[in-house]
């Protein structure tokens, strides 16, 4: 009976999506409709073609498989959000990059919102959803809930990931900072994260340990807080039900501070508490060693959780924002450092008594310099929020090295050394292919962020002096030409240190395909046993 109302649901679907793509209104929603038949109509003829095929879950096992698809998910998506990134890097260091036959399509202002997604929600989102379904087992001792609950939540968030890069080089974005799709595609990833929250939760229900270990609480609060943030975020009337556009049911100053208190808590729970519970699982397996303080981290979290959703105004200094709304941002980023370094102090002294690691082991040497970068990215952060260093360093390149510190080295660093922990254990593997490569890795990454991130903060400092400086008179000396003529050196070592992060990624990518492809087999732990 599941499979026939399936399978009526799959070809309803794409048969809704062919009539929107023939009444569309704009490029960009065609092609989405489109895109969206398609893969209607795959998973039509996949449910038609195991229609009737009775396959018993077996709960005393894990469900490896989406975790093993969300790895190289996460692994492909990071090589080509990367690969934009240098592009547009390139661009901005040397405009006629902006190819007039690639105007409208590949030009910066299009690649840019490309670049951003890819990294934060197909690389970024991917690892949280990946670790976030191996941990829960692995903590709680249960298989996954509700089935192919799951797979539908990787193959229906990675569908979310094309519709929105096709949409942006098309053309179709609402121009909200992290939250451009339109929005019939920021429907579809409000059901596909209500799955992921129930598939969660339903495998929290259902656990064989009476404890919950501290990580699922990070994975939760960013599971629930995301949702809620896009929801509101996101609340508009689309112009016609074939179109892209809509129009905000927010305006003005409401919609710039939504929209902030959206942005600033994207990076406080998607990009800060769902990596934090990557740290929390995989530095204490990868060192051997227990968390060093479990109280600390239960502190950490519900200080962390309580505080970071009043930060968002700090955004807003010296906008129409009324005055006590961005003070209060800019007091909550400042008490914020504390349990942020309580977090960072954790991951740190987690290594007590195996700092030797840090001489043999390339992981967890790259797992110690991501927590390194949290810990530096949490205190440069409240610190740009305080108005006076806000009024230089706003609006200048100081910002963009200090979000690429933070996604980079940590983000990015955090989920390399996931990936590198669990490829040999998914697979089935005795090691990784080559520990060697992992150093390769290691130092390309590592230099490459140095010399994007100080070549970022030499420029946007310069930058904001320039614009400030006034002669005898009270005039401006420097045009805007003149900031953009003189940050030209340190674009081309911008681009340097991107192009040496994507040639560490690429190398990542083939150390975590050889090691499946060329190591021996062993059989792979799948039986769920409670951890105590």
């Amino acid at each position: 009976m599941w499979d026939y109302i399936k399978l009526a649901v799959l070809g309803l679907v794409a048969v809704l999506a062919a009539i929107a793509a023939n009444y569309a209104h704009d490029l960009a929603y065609q092609v989405n409709a489109l895109t969206a038949m398609l893969a209607a109509a795959i998973a039509f003829w996949w449910a038609l073609r195991t229609a009737g095929d009775y396959r018993p879950q077996p709960q005393n096992e894990y469900n490896d498989g989406v975790v093993r698809a969300g790895v190289i998910a996460t692994a492909l998506w990071g090589v080509v959000g990367f690969l934009v990134g240098v592009i547009i890097a390139l661009q901005l260091a040397f405009p006629s990059l902006n190819f007039e036959w690639a105007q409208g399509y590949l030009n910066f202002g299009r690649l840019r919102p490309l670049h951003t997604s890819a990294v934060i929600f197909a690389f970024g989102g991917n690892a949280l959803i990946m670790t976030a379904f191996y941990v829960v087992q692995r903590t709680t001792a249960a298989r996954l809930w509700g089935g192919n609950l799951g797979w539908f939540v990787f193959w229906g968030y990675n569908l979310f990931i094309v519709l929105a890069a096709t949409s942006y080089v098309l053309g179709g974005s609402q121009s909200k900072e992290y939250a451009e799709p339109e929005w019939h595609i920021d429907l579809w990833l409000t059901v596909v994260w209500v799955a992921f929250l129930l598939t969660f939760l339903g495998t929290l229900w259902k656990r064989k340990e009476p404890h919950i270990y501290v990580a699922n609480w990070f994975y939760l609060s960013f599971i629930i807080t995301i949702a809620m943030l896009h929801v509101v975020n996101n609340l508009a009337i689309p112009v016609s039900i074939f179109g892209s556009k809509s129009v905000h049911l927010m305006s003005g100053v409401q919609d710039a501070m939504t929209q902030w208190w959206y942005g600033h808590n994207a990076v406080g729970f998607f990009l800060t508490a769902g990596f934090l519970g990557m740290m929390y699982y995989f530095v204490p397996k990868q060192a051997e060693r227990p968390v060093y303080s479990y109280k600390l981290s239960i502190i950490h979290f519900w200080a962390l959780i309580f505080l970071y959703i009043w930060a968002g105004p700090h955004h807003l200094h010296y906008t129409a924002l009324p005055d006590w709304a961005s003070t209060l941002g800019m007091v909550m980023s400042i008490i914020l450092w504390m349990p942020s370094w309580g977090g960072m102090i954790n991951g740190l002294m987690t290594l007590s008594g195996a700092w030797d690691k840090l001489r043999t082991d390339p992981v967890i040497r790259m797992m110690v310099v991501s927590i390194g970068f949290y810990g530096m990215s949490t205190f440069e952060g409240p610190m740009m929020s305080i108005k006076s260093v806000n009024s230089l360093s706003h609006y200048t390149d100081w910002t963009i090295g200090h979000v690429h510190s933070g996604a980079l080295g940590w983000n990015g660093m955090i989920t390399f050394g996931a990936l590198y922990f669990l490829v040999p254990r998914l697979w089935g593997r005795e090691r990784l292919y080559s520990l060697t490569l992992v150093s390769w890795h290691f130092w390309l990454a590592t230099i490459g962020i140095v010399l994007y991130a100080a070549s970022m903060w030499v420029t946007g400092i310069m930058e904001g002096l320039m614009w400030r400086e006034v002669d005898a008179n009270g005039f401006l000396v420097n045009a805007f030409a003149d900031t953009v003529s003189a940050k030209f050196p340190m674009y081309v070592v911008r681009a340097l240190g991107g192009v040496m992060f994507l040639t560490g990624g690429i190398i990542m990518v083939y150390n975590l395909w050889a090691t499946v492809a060329r190591q021996p087999a062993r059989s792979a732990l799948t039986a769920a046993i409670p951890a105590e």
